[in-house]
């Protein structure tokens, strides 16, 4: 049974990466011929699952095609308030459950992600490995699951706060905060220290989206 799944697996995968990393934008259209063809996979797992990421939303249908899903301005702020309660509480579990070497490992990201603040892309992915590693610092699996599951959608969005000048300096300021919160083992702080983290990288991306509905005017 693995290796029948393997293949979906991977091209789901795949898809969901290309999706993450912007190669396939809100409202690009996907063909199943032509990912077949990119990522060197069968039609029949590129079709599975591109109704499994239609069926999670992450696709959607335009006629007869599907296209990668977009957020309204709405969904977005639903997003971002489900995000910063399960980013929070991750923070505060991991206040309690992280061991020495996993608080060693966060400190080293933010220290090495200082170099890549010239370089919004590779700074984002940095920020998911981050976020990531707090989350499995929770100890949580039932937390990290749901978790998981908010990411798969911040891939919907097409550009990443951390383009706007100074972001890169400031969120890192914020890592390092939260870092430190959660080695004293308070809670607390960390829960606190990480719903701020997020909630101004909404505001940035908010003040990003209507600099560029001025430029669209």
């Amino acid at each position: 049974m693995n290796d029948q799944r393997q293949p979906l697996l991977d091209a789901y995968s795949l898809i969901l990466a290309a999706i993450d990393d912007g190669v396939y934008k809100p409202g690009d259209r996907l063909v199943e011929s032509e990912l077949a063809e990119r990522f060197g996979v069968s039609r029949t797992p590129i079709r599975e699952a591109l109704q499994r990421l239609e069926t999670q939303s992450l696709l959607t249908r335009d006629g007869r095609s599907l296209i990668v899903a977009s957020l309204d301005h709405n969904q977005l702020a639903e997003l971002y308030v489900v995000r910063a309660q399960l980013e929070g509480l991750a923070a505060r579990l991991a206040a309690k459950h992280a061991s020495v070497e996993e608080v060693r490992v966060l400190r080293d990201m933010v220290n090495d992600d200082r170099r890549l603040m010239n370089d919004p892309k590779a700074l984002s992915r940095a920020n998911k490995r981050f976020h990531k590693q707090i989350h499995l610092a929770s100890h949580n699996r039932f937390l990290v699951q749901q978790l998981d599951l908010v990411h798969r959608s911040m891939a919907l969005l097409a550009t990443t706060s951390l383009e706007a000048e100074g972001r890169g300096r400031t969120a890192l300021d914020e890592h390092e905060a939260i870092v430190e919160a959660i080695a004293r083992g308070d809670g607390e702080a960390a829960d606190r220290a990480l719903r701020e983290h997020i909630s101004r990288a909404f505001e940035t991306r908010l003040k990003l989206e209507s600099g560029d509905r001025r430029k669209a005017r």
